[in-house]
């Protein structure tokens, strides 16, 4: 238990992991944008979900269930706010584990108001039994409570407003299918273009009163992993380097010294990833290799490094999925060679002002 808490605080500490980590929170709700027209990306979702919410209006009724699933930082609680600002509406906002027990699901639906939205935050994590309950709310806008126990035991249906349920999820295979079925409408946010990076921090930028200039802004942008959380963790923390070394003016030179000390390459790898690699060449000379013994090589859990870091391994090309092991390309090979040449670099032409 005590690993597992330790190993959890590891992760969240990560600059470059996309799941929310502590203070992040707070900043992404100073940056979450208010409405359709200044969410950034995801470009087929907005059109699909402008006609959905314009023909709901239309009607003056509620929109449908909507399900939203993709890898973590990709706007999908910002999604759920945007929606309950063009809709007119309140959202109230919970997760998957905060719902333990059916009392607690009673006392959320039976406190909505007409055409409020619920937004559950990893909805794959709901209880089992949570999750029957929720089945009649959303199909019949109804919430069935059980009284007693045994022969004796009645239902007492409870009619609820008309409200709308947006879930959230990184695992839509974890989700139940009848669950999955009663969602009217289901979304895939799909990681974003360097382009669109861009233009989310130079929108923050403006926010936060950064000065930041715009080959710098490429730099962060390139770096971010294609995840708007990791490029406004990145910003922010450009920024603090900044102010303390410098003037507070993001340059070209100031973020790659800023990004070099914070260990964080051309590709947005960070000194655990290029760990897990470097395992995988050293130890193993590159593969095949099976999760359990790089687990054991890097002292990383198996869960962690199938969740946590191999994904945007996989994404980059760097390893291979083979039915002996994983298998680390000329890809990475390649990169770990020239981004480390590249970091120094970084360190030693551009020393701290004064």
């Amino acid at each position: 238990m005590i690993q597992n808490m330790i190993q959890k605080k590891s992760e969240t500490n990560r600059v470059v992991n996309a799941s929310e980590a502590n203070g992040d929170s707070a900043l992404d709700q100073s940056l979450r944008p208010k409405n359709l027209a200044d969410y950034v990306g995801q470009e087929k979702i907005k059109e699909n979900l402008g006609i959905f919410m314009q023909a709901a209006k239309g009607r003056n009724e509620p929109i449908e269930h909507v399900l939203l699933y993709g890898a973590p930082g990709l706007g999908k609680t910002t999604l759920a706010h945007v929606i309950a600002n063009e809709m007119g509406v309140s959202c109230r906002i919970t997760s998957g584990p905060a719902i333990e027990k059916a009392g607690d699901l009673a006392a959320i639906l039976s406190n909505l108001q007409e055409g409020d939205i619920l937004f559950i935050d990893e909805i794959h994590r709901l209880n089992k039994a949570i999750e029957e309950i929720l089945y009649p709310a959303m199909e019949d806008y109804a919430l069935d409570i059980i009284i007693g126990k045994g022969p004796s035991a009645r239902t007492l249906r409870i009619d609820l407003p008309k409200f709308t349920l947006i879930g959230a999820t990184t695992k839509m295979s974890a989700l139940s299918g009848p669950l999955r079925d009663r969602f009217g409408a289901t979304y895939h946010l799909d990681f974003y273009t360097t382009d669109d990076i861009e233009k989310i921090l130079t929108r923050s930028a403006r926010i936060l009163n950064v000065m930041i200039e715009f080959e710098a802004c490429r730099h962060i942008a390139s770096r971010s992993r294609r995840t708007p959380r990791v490029a406004n963790r990145l910003l922010k923390r450009v920024r603090d380097y900044a102010e303390v070394r410098h003037d507070g003016t993001v340059t070209p030179e100031i973020s790659q010294a800023a990004l070099a000390m914070l260990e964080i390459d051309e590709l947005g790898l960070d000194h655990i990833d290029r760990k897990v690699l470097l395992a995988m060449l050293e130890k193993f000379n590159g593969g095949p290799v099976g999760v359990n013994s790089i687990a054991a090589a890097t002292g990383e859990e198996m869960a962690t490094i199938e969740d946590v870091y191999e994904p945007y391994l996989l994404q980059l090309g760097f390893i291979e999925r083979t039915p002996r092991g994983r298998v680390v390309t000329d890809l990475a090979r390649k990169h770990l060679g020239v981004a480390e040449t590249n970091r120094q670099n970084a360190l030693m032409n551009y020393p701290a002002a004064s």
